[in-house]
C-alpha cells in the first residue's frame, strides 16, 4: 500500500476505533518493505496527530459540510496533505497528486475531485486560512479545550510553556544495562556507528542521542546492552533507594523499563514481583526482561485486588507507576490529545486513589512507596498524595532532595521539555 493511504488508515483507526498509535502503527509499518517509506508514514501519523486540532479547524473553514464519520479516512487524508504543505519539504505538485491518488487505494475514487479541490485551495490560500483561525485558541495551540483549561488552572505562569513543549519533537534517551556494559564503553560503540551522543545529568546510565534512530540500529540492542527510556523515567530506580536483600513490588509494571532498571541497578535483591493486568502488556514485560537477561516474578492480575495474588509477604519498596492522563508525555504520544478527555481524568484519579489504598498494606513498616505519574496535572499528583496522607496516619512524606524539576508540597514535578525531559511527577512515602 502507498504510504499516504496507509497513514490514512492508521489515523482512521485511532480516531474511530480509539486505538493508540503505539498499538496499531508498528504492525502496519511492517507492510512496507522500505525503511524510507516506514519513516515517512510515521512522520505523517505523528505529525497530523500533533497538529490535529489546528489542521481540523482550518479544514472545517474550507468546507460547507463536515464529512460523514464513515468517510473519516478521506478527512484524515486531506489533513495529511495539509500537513505536508506546512511541515515537509516535498514539491507542492507532488503533494497534491500523490495525496489525491491515495483515494484509489482507500477504495474511494469518488473523493479524488474533493481532495484535489481542497488541497489546491489550501496550496493557494493557506496563510490567509491560518490567519483566519488565529483567535481560535484550540486551533492555535493544537490542544483540546479541557486540557488547556486544566493547564491554565494548575500553571498560570507556565501553561503556554508546557503546551509549546508538548508540540515539539522529543529527543531520544538511552539507558545502558550496567550489568553488561558501561556508559563509556557504549558511547564508544555509538561513535563507531557514527551516531553522535552525549552523557546526561541526573542518571549515571543515561545517554542522549543527537538524532533519533530505529532501535534495531542501536549497537547491542538485541543483546540487551541498552534500552530506550526517557531521562525522567530513569529517575525512578534511584529514588527507591534500593539495597541488596530488599523485596520489591512493581505495580502496573509493563512495559518494564523501570522494572528492568531496578534489576540492573542492585545485585542480590530479594523477592522482586511485577504485576500487570493486561495479557498483551504482560507479554511485552516478559520480552523486555528476556532481552535484558533479567528475572523477576511476573504476575498477571489486578494489582487493586491483592487478596487474589499476594502471598502475604510485605515489601521493602513499592513502585506505583500509576495509570494517568499522560499529560506529561504528549510530545511523545500526540494521540493522547485526541483519545483522552476530561471524563478520562475522572476515571484515572479514582484508579490512583484505589491503587494507593490497596498497596499500602503490602508495605513493611519503615518501607517506602514511590508514587509516579507521567502527568503534570495537580489532581493526579500532589492532591492525590495530600488526600492519601490525610486518611493514612502511618504515611509520612519522604522529601526528595534533587536539583531536577521543581519541588512541590509532597514531591517533585518535571515539566515537559525541562532539560529535554518528559513531564513526570514523583512522591516518596515512608510507612511509620
Amino acid at each position: 500500500m502507498e504510504a499516504r493511504a496507509l497513514a490514512a488508515e492508521v489515523l482512521t483507526a485511532i480516531l474511530t476505533r480509539r486505538q493508540t498509535i503505539t498499538t496499531i502503527l508498528p504492525s502496519r509499518l511492517e507492510e512496507l518493505p522500505h525503511t524510507q517509506d516506514r519513516a515517512f508514514v510515521q512522520e505523517l501519523c505523528y505529525g497530523v496527530l500533533r497538529w490535529y486540532f489546528r489542521l481540523s479547524a482550518v479544514l472545517a473553514g474550507m468546507t460547507k459540510r463536515e464529512l460523514k464519520p464513515k468517510h473519516t479516512d478521506i478527512k484524515v487524508l486531506i489533513l495529511i496533505g495539509m500537513y505536508q504543505f506546512d511541515f515537509l519539504r516535498i514539491p507542492e505538485h507532488a503533494i497534491v497528486s500523490a495525496t489525491v491518488s491515495a483515494c484509489d487505494e482507500l477504495q474511494k475514487p469518488w473523493a479524488k475531485k474533493l481532495v484535489n479541490a481542497i488541497l489546491r485551495r489550501y496550496q493557494r490560500e493557506r496563510l490567509l486560512l491560518q490567519e483566519k483561525f488565529s483567535q481560535d485558541i484550540r486551533a492555535q495551540l493544537a490542544h483540546p479545550d479541557w486540557l488547556i483549561r486544566e493547564l491554565q488552572h494548575d500553571y498560570p505562569r507556565h501553561w503556554l510553556q508546557i503546551i509549546s513543549a508538548n508540540n515539539q519533537r522529543p529527543p531520544m534517551f538511552l539507558r545502558i544495562n550496567q550489568r553488561l556494559t558501561t556508559r563509556t564503553e557504549y558511547l564508544g560503540k555509538l561513535i563507531l556507528e557514527n551516531m553522535r551522543a552525549e552523557e546526561v545529568p541526573w542518571s549515571i546510565v543515561g545517554i542522549k542521542l543527537a538524532q533519533p534512530v530505529a532501535v534495531e540500529c542501536l549497537p547491542g540492542f538485541r543483546e540487551g546492552l541498552v534500552s530506550v527510556q526517557d531521562l525522567a523515567a530513569q529517575l525512578a530506580a534511584p529514588l527507591l533507594e534500593l539495597c541488596s536483600g530488599h523485596c520489591i513490588l512493581d505495580a502496573c509494571a509493563a512495559p518494564g523499563g523501570k522494572l528492568a532498571h531496578i534489576l540492573e541497578s542492585v545485585n542480590g535483591l530479594g523477592n522482586v514481583v511485577a504485576v500487570e493486568l493486561v495479557p498483551a502488556r504482560t507479554q511485552k514485560l516478559k520480552q523486555t526482561l528476556d532481552r535484558l537477561r533479567l528475572q523477576a516474578r511476573i504476575v498477571e492480575a489486578d494489582v487493586q485486588t491483592p487478596e487474589l495474588w499476594w502471598d502475604g509477604g510485605q515489601f521493602d519498596r513499592i513502585l506505583l507507576d500509576a495509570p494517568c492522563s499522560a499529560s506529561g508525555v504528549i510530545r511523545r504520544h500526540p494521540d493522547i490529545k485526541v483519545l483522552r478527555g476530561k471524563e478520562h481524568l475522572a476515571v484515572v484519579t479514582r484508579t490512583q486513589k484505589s491503587l494507593l489504598a490497596a498497596l499500602w498494606p503490602l508495605l513493611k513498616p519503615g518501607g517506602k512507596l514511590l508514587y509516579s505519574t507521567c502527568s503534570v496535572l495537580n489532581c493526579e499528583n500532589d492532591l492525590q498524595i495530600s488526600e492519601f496522607i490525610t486518611t493514612h496516619h502511618d504515611a509520612r512524606p519522604d522529601t526528595i532532595q534533587a536539583r531536577w524539576g521543581q519541588a512541590t508540597t509532597f514531591g517533585r514535578q518535571i515539566l515537559p521539555g525541562q532539560e529535554d525531559m518528559d513531564g513526570f511527577y514523583y512522591a516518596r512515602l515512608e510507612k511509620t
